[in-house]
């Protein structure tokens, strides 16, 4: 192989990014569909246009006429509850509904099913398991842990990892029907301080081994292909630069034989990297870059450090070496064209017999908190009512990863053949005679004899599901306004909660007669149904099976609650009841331990510190969600920190610090969405200086959730002569809203956000009348 051969076999590249012909002429060894990918550039294909845009790959990475020796690029999915980047293939509950199955045997059907459904359509390797052991529920990736249980998780990735790939020794391993899997992401994502997503795992490395990396010894000894490196931290280094747990540890210890896979663009976040230049990284035992949108650059300057010397090319023929080791175990070497292949067969995805099994894993996932006066199951003779935001949505069922990365913008009519919950009711309750309506609001003509109200978090994915508390919604919730108001009718209520994560709800609880934690069910809502509903002889179809595989909290602080005999838990780990075994709850604390009826008074920033009932948060592209309560803090990937000076008196401002290496933000934050429409207070006053001017773009605004916004120029504040003085401004928050904000919701009511080099200092941010105004945008 040529040193060009070799350095493209290291690089990943995202199909969104790369076409067959850059893939045949930098000889590139992988491609992979990110959540947002697929062919043709939209969010979803048909399975035929996969399949076809498998074999170009194919034939452009095999293709030997430039003198090559071709060899065929892998391509990679997330295929983490399903094949979930297809409209018509089988989505299983989310990790965390599985974990509460606690039923290995189930996991190894589940991930037979998942790897035919991915060879359906010509793709080779999945991501997948995620192996991480959850301990901050805040964390947006919980519902990807099986539990915050190393047991579990350890008995679930063997399981997996088997029904991935097959039997390791058997003939059909990594072939025919199987994928080659990853055991992921490497080590203690799940761990990190506060549930920051891609944060810092602390405290002693044997104790973080033992917990976090319980379930890579069985995926070991299964075989595993692959291993993905974390984007995450242990006690402050970054796992894609960390040599001694990727190379020594991994290999050395547990024995593992695949290649080393980076996550996206995670190579770029070790000091001194970035997406385009990171030796570092293979140095430390990454095998291959997953370079999703920078492999082209990332090529340049790893052919250049081969071509100068500069790079050990020992290491990069173990790398390449590795990689092909599993590319010739999984047959690929001699495998024809995608679409020539025995496990080709679109007809798998959905097929009903797959469909069986998700209806079971919904089954056995749901976890019954509350069964009062024996409500459940619901007789199907019943005039029932289904009402509540989850009723009737595939896209709250099915939560992040689903068609696309965050899974929020999917309509109904996406999904081939889901059902929705309230279809499986419909179906269970009108073969029995009786009838299930569907209502938006909880209103209805006739009066129902019980009503079933689904309900729940909106779908997320990453470091976007991140929060600071797991308060589900306080008194003034919609949720519990529409439960009560079934009540105060007289009409029994069974709440159907759909969650990534246990959450306080104790008034949602206390409000319903029947509470069922369903989690993120996947497209077969008629499970619900087969342990809601009673059999037309008024039977047990199906009694409830799972248990809690993380303990439900007695507060909603969010501080992290782990253990079966942990202190905090309201339900502990393992707590389920059944209709074999029930119990009457009394009336819990309505008390969610943190102040959830503060008011806003207009105080955004005093002395240079976030005021009450605020929270100061540093973002850059490692994560935008970093907590940054001390004076002295910093973002993820150091493109943004603050320190404290002295103004009036002792660190009582705040200075920003922008390093110009990436799109970096400071913003203070309120826990809940605040009104500022039809407030007398109408600006907003900043003190301030610039104490180096930027070199760049420098934005301030506020935010108003995820995509919406309302950002103006700041340079202009600091276009004067003495620039760098102290200075108060007061906004309009008109200039705010003609720039999109929408001040109904606002969530964070200043933000402050550059990708230039410099440091502006704060002093008070507060709301005050516009006629104060001295920038006015009417």
């Amino acid at each position: 192989m040529t040193l060009e051969e070799k350095v493209g076999q290291i690089i990943q590249a995202d199909i969104a990014s790369v076409s067959p012909d850059e893939v045949r002429k930098y000889n590139l060894g992988s491609v992979l569909n990110g959540g947002n990918s697929a062919p043709g550039g939209g969010k979803v294909a048909p399975a035929g246009e996969w399949i076809a845009l498998a074999d170009e790959f194919w034939r452009a990475s095999t293709d030997k006429s430039d003198g090559g020796v071709g060899i065929p690029a892998l391509w990679g999915t997330d295929a983490v509850h399903g094949h979930n980047n297809l409209q018509n293939a089988t989505i299983f509950p989310h990790n965390i509904g599985l974990g509460a199955a606690n039923e290995p045997e189930l996991i190894g059907r589940i991930a037979q099913v998942t790897a035919r459904e991915v060879r359906a359509t010509g793709i080779e390797w999945t991501f997948a398991p995620t192996l991480a052991v959850a301990q901050d529920d805040r964390w947006g990736r919980t519902y990807e842990s099986y539990s915050e249980n190393p047991d579990i998780v350890a008995r679930y990735s063997r399981a997996m990892v088997e029904g991935l790939q097959g039997k390791s020794g058997d003939a059909d391993f990594l072939k025919g029907s199987h994928v080659i899997s990853t055991a992921k992401h490497f080590v203690g994502d799940g761990g990190t301080q506060l549930g920051i997503d891609k944060g810092d795992t602390q405290g002693d490395l044997a104790d973080i081994l033992k917990l976090h990396g319980a379930g890579y010894a069985p995926a070991i000894a299964a075989d595993v292909q692959t291993v993905m490196a974390s984007f995450s931290s242990v006690n402050g280094k970054k796992m894609h630069g960390y040599r001694e747990l990727l190379n020594d540890y991994l290999r050395g210890e547990l024995g593992f034989t695949g290649f080393v896979v980076g996550d996206w663009n995670g190579h770029a976040e070790i000091p001194g990297c970035i997406k385009t230049d990171c030796p570092a990284a293979m140095e430390a035992g990454l095998d291959m870059y997953m370079a999703s949108d920078s492999w082209k650059g990332l090529y340049d300057s790893l052919l250049g450090q081969a071509k100068s010397g500069t790079m050990n090319l020992a290491r990069l023929d173990e790398a390449v070496t590795r990689i092909l080791k599993v590319k010739i175990r999984s047959g690929l070497l001699d495998a024809p064209a995608p679409s020539q292949r025995t496990g080709t067969q679109p007809s798998q995805l959905g097929a009903a017999e797959h469909k069986a099994i998700a209806r079971e894993a919904v089954r056995k996932s749901l976890v019954l908190l509350k069964n009062n006066d024996g409500l459940l199951p619901l007789r199907p003779g019943q005039a029932i009512l289904v009402t509540g935001s989850g009723a009737h949505s595939i896209q709250q069922q099915t939560g992040g990863w689903t068609l696309s990365w965050q899974g929020d913008d999917n309509a109904n009519e996406e999904f081939a053949s889901a059902e929705t919950i309230f279809d499986g009711i419909k179906s269970a309750v009108s073969a029995a005679g009786g009838a299930a309506s569907l209502s938006d609001d909880g209103t209805f003509q006739e009066r129902p004899d019980v009503a079933v109200v689904v309900f729940g978090e909106q779908p997320y994915a990453e470091y976007r599901g991140d929060r600071s508390d797991l308060v589900f919604e306080g008194q003034d919730g919609e949720n519990l306004a529409l439960i009560k108001s079934l009540k105060a009718q007289n009409i029994p209520v069974v709440a159907v909660f759909l969650s990534g994560r246990p959450m306080w709800t104790n008034p949602l609880i206390n409000a319903s007669d029947a509470f069922v934690a369903a989690w993120l069910p996947g497209t077969e809502g008629g499970g619900v149904a087969d342990v809601l509903i009673a059999s037309p002889e008024r039977s047990v179809r199906h009694d409830f099976q799972g248990r809690l595989s993380f303990s439900w909290p007695v507060l909603g602080d969010g501080k992290p609650v782990n253990g079966p005999d942990a202190d905090g838990a309201l339900f502990p780990l393992g707590y389920g009841l059944s209709y074999a075994h029930g119990a009457q709850l009394a009336q819990l604390s309505e008390d969610p331990g943190i102040d959830l009826t503060k008011n806003f008074d207009g105080t955004i920033m005093k002395r240079g510190d976030a005021a009450a009932g605020l929270q100061l948060y540093l973002g850059d592209s490692s994560n935008a969600n970093v907590p940054a309560p001390a004076l002295i803090s910093k973002s993820l990937g150091g493109a943004v920190s603050t320190a404290g000076i002295d103004y009036k008196a002792q660190e009582d401002a705040r200075t920003v610090t922008f390093a110009g290496t990436d799109d970096a933000k400071l913003g203070v934050r309120a826990s809940r969405p605040i009104d500022l429409s039809g407030r007398k207070s109408d600006a907003l006053l900043i003190e301030w200086r610039a104490e180096v001017l930027p070199d760049g773009e420098l934005r301030l605004g506020m935010d108003c959730g995820e995509g919406c916004t309302g950002l103006i120029d700041a340079n202009q504040f600091f276009a004067a002569e003495k620039a760098t003085d102290w200075r108060t401004d007061v906004i309009s928050l008109q200039c705010f809203v003609s720039a999109g904000l929408d001040l109904t919701k606002v969530t964070a009511p200043f933000v402050l956000e550059s990708d230039a080099k410099g440091s502006i200092s704060l002093h008070r941010l507060e709301l005050v009348e516009s006629k104060e105004a001295t920038l006015r945008c009417d």
